[in-house]
């Protein structure tokens, strides 16, 4: 069954989605998203991506005339009308992409001609690139480029603007094909992946930067009230690359994954160099939240 994705009010075959070359998408990047994923073929806190979306829209001035009631009524609808792609036992994306519309080209950016593109489509959830590293931890590596300052944008706003994150990915993987990057802030202070939020577990405490110079994930909330209910203290606060290195745990979390354990950072083991309890307990318990065993679900894509 071919997928269908919403663009604007219409349903259409994926294959046949088109926006226009002059969208603000397209002459300037000019896009907010979200990306939820399900589990059991539910989603999971679609409240909490779809607050953040509305959140992201407001400070960028995007009005998508929808409410929220309404934007998660149609991406419910997006999601059952492609159900059928997918399997019990696999689960999906469900992506929202709105920009400004069309774009009038000139000395000022913010003119419309319309209404906002709202672009909503749902993908197979592909585990495969980070199933190796639930038993093995990947390998994080701070990559020369720095995070973009929060004077200049400010990391809470969810946007399609990915270069900066794609070029510091580019510098990790030179070190390691594999590697994860660990972008620092223009003050060396540990920000976040090209996707995610980083966390270490030093002398049983779990770490995260704060919000001032990365994004506010949903999945780093997750793992904050997974830590909170297992009686893990917890601490957001300024991390340089010093605390990662000689932290005794490490991990990222993102939508697709949830949790990525990291054993090496810089080329040095992190702890012992394996995946660490404290890891391997939140995941666990991620695991019981959702009714899925994240780790057997991701292996399973092996075939």
């Amino acid at each position: 069954m071919t997928r269908l994705v919403y663009i604007s009010g219409e349903l259409v075959p994926e294959h046949e989605a088109r926006i226009s070359i002059f969208d603000s998408a397209i002459m300037l990047g000019d896009t907010m998203t979200e990306s939820t994923r399900t589990f059991r073929h539910i989603p999971f806190k679609l409240d909490e991506h779809i607050e953040r979306l509305y959140q992201s829209l407001k400070l960028t001035r995007i009005d998508p005339q929808m409410s929220p009631a309404e934007m998660k009524r149609v991406t419910l609808e997006v999601f059952e009308a492609n159900r059928p792609n997918y399997a019990p036992h696999e689960d999906a994306w469900i992506v929202h992409n709105i920009s400004r519309g069309l774009s009038v080209a000139g000395a000022d950016p913010t003119k419309q001609l319309g209404a906002a593109t709202v672009m909503i489509f749902t993908q197979p959830m592909n585990l495969l690139p980070w199933v190796d590293f639930y038993s093995k931890g990947c390998h994080g590596v701070t990559p020369m480029s720095r995070m973009v300052p929060s004077q200049s944008l400010d990391p809470r706003i969810k946007n399609r603007s990915r270069l900066a994150y794609t070029l510091a990915e580019m510098e990790a993987k030179l070190v390691d094909p594999q590697a994860q990057s660990v972008i620092l802030d223009l003050d060396g202070h540990v920000a976040e992946n090209k996707g995610g939020n980083i966390f270490c577990v030093s002398k049983g405490v779990l770490r995260t930067p704060s919000t001032v110079n990365c994004l506010a994930g949903v999945s780093r909330a997750t793992a904050l009230e997974l830590a909170k209910g297992l009686g893990i203290p917890t601490e957001e606060t300024s991390l340089l690359p010093y605390d990662l290195a000689t932290a005794d745990e490490m991990f990222f979390t993102s939508t697709p994954y949830c949790i990525m354990p990291a054993t090496k950072f810089n080329g040095l083991a992190v702890g012992d160099g394996k995946v660490g309890p404290v890891t391997k307990r939140l995941l666990a318990a991620w695991s019981e939240l959702v009714g899925v065993d994240i780790v057997a679900q991701a292996e399973a894509q092996r075939g």
